[in-house]
């Protein structure tokens, strides 16, 4: 198994992925297969631009040449405070395992090198927003519960 960032060379698996991702997540489809090439040339582009950013970070591991998990980590910049060092924080999103690869510590090996990652880079924390199915797989990898955040959503 092999850790490690992902290259624009990633990015055809990477699409397919969140493709696969979205339709196992989401009982109640409002796309289908119609919908995929416009999801793909939207993908590419962001996956491009954030492969080229210094802010997004798509972690993977892989076998055989084969991604078969993925975390993606946004990091947020923080507004200065006086008397100590701002760093960022990270986001952590878009966390999938492929289904014939799950439950076999894979994820759980992606997000220690991710946690190892944060802590050498010097960032604050990494936040993540779980599913209710994925709690306790957090929790096993270190993370602590907290209280749910606000939300504003315009109309």
């Amino acid at each position: 198994m092999n850790i490690r960032l992902a290259e624009r060379k990633d990015i055809n698996q990477l699409i397919q992925m969140r493709w696969d991702f979205t339709l196992e997540d989401y009982q109640t489809k409002i796309f289908d297969e119609s919908d995929f090439e416009a999801f793909k040339l939207e993908c590419h582009d962001f996956l491009v631009k954030a492969l080229d950013s210094e802010t997004w970070f798509i972690w993977v591991a892989e076998e055989n040449s084969k991604i078969v998990s993925h975390i993606y980590i946004e990091l947020i910049q923080k507004v200065p405070r006086p008397g100590r060092i701002t760093n960022p924080f990270a986001f952590m999103t878009n966390v999938y395992t492929v289904e014939g690869f799950r439950n076999k510590g894979i994820g759980s090996k992606l997000i220690t090198t991710i946690n190892e990652w944060v802590e050498r880079k010097k960032y604050e924390f990494i936040i993540v927003w779980p599913s209710d199915d994925s709690i306790d797989y957090y929790k096993r990898n270190g993370y602590k519960h907290c209280k749910e955040p606000m939300e504003f959503f315009s109309s």
